[in-house]
């Protein structure tokens, strides 16, 4: 037993050390090579700082609606509903983002409503949505802004990000950068 333990003691002291002080420090050291050092995508606007990589929730008529989140946009607490499709509460809340959706936007058919702006993505805090979840708003937004919907749109293809190296995931839209830059575009139009 006492070979056992020993060995035991030494490993534990090890990976404390190791996993408390150096691994902390290697990780604070890569992050200092990443834009910002780390501390995340910030952009600044009319004297006050947004975080665009930390999905926000819009819910006003005037600005693009994001997605929705399974933890209420609390970046403290990442994570999905893990709720299946069969949860009778999960399906309530799906029913009644459709019905939200439709009643701010009555032109727009049930079926043609992309599922990123009814359902939550897996961590909760994503802050893109697809292009067509962007398109279908249109027509809501240029009402309410008074701005010609060939604007909106043209607004829209402007802020697609790509996938990246142009291979990896699929185009799309950041909400606080297409609300930000939706602002910047009605007060020059004024």
């Amino acid at each position: 037993m006492k070979t056992n333990i020993i060995p035991a003691i030494r490993l534990t002291l090890v990976s404390v050390l190791f996993f408390s002080g150096i691994y902390t420090l290697i990780v604070l050291g890569i992050a200092q090579l990443a834009p910002n050092k780390g501390k995340g995508d910030i952009v600044m606007q009319n004297g006050k700082t947004y975080y665009t990589n930390i999905g926000q929730s819009f819910t006003q008529d005037q600005y693009f609606y994001s997605r929705p989140s399974a933890v209420n946009y609390n970046a403290a607490g990442s994570g999905g509903s893990n709720k299946s499709i069969g949860n009778e509460v999960y399906l309530g809340e799906v029913t009644a983002r459709i019905d939200s959706f439709l009643v701010h936007n009555p032109d727009v058919k049930k079926s043609d409503i992309p599922s990123d702006l009814m359902t939550a993505s897996g961590s909760g805090l994503d802050p893109n949505i697809s292009i067509e979840a962007a398109k279908i708003q249109i027509k809501r937004i240029a009402n309410i802004r008074k701005m010609r919907e060939e604007t909106v749109s043209q607004l829209i293809d402007q802020q697609v990000e790509k996938p990246m190296m142009g291979m990896f995931g699929t185009k799309k839209i950041n909400v606080l950068k297409l609300n930000l830059a939706l602002d910047q575009l009605n007060k020059n139009l004024k």
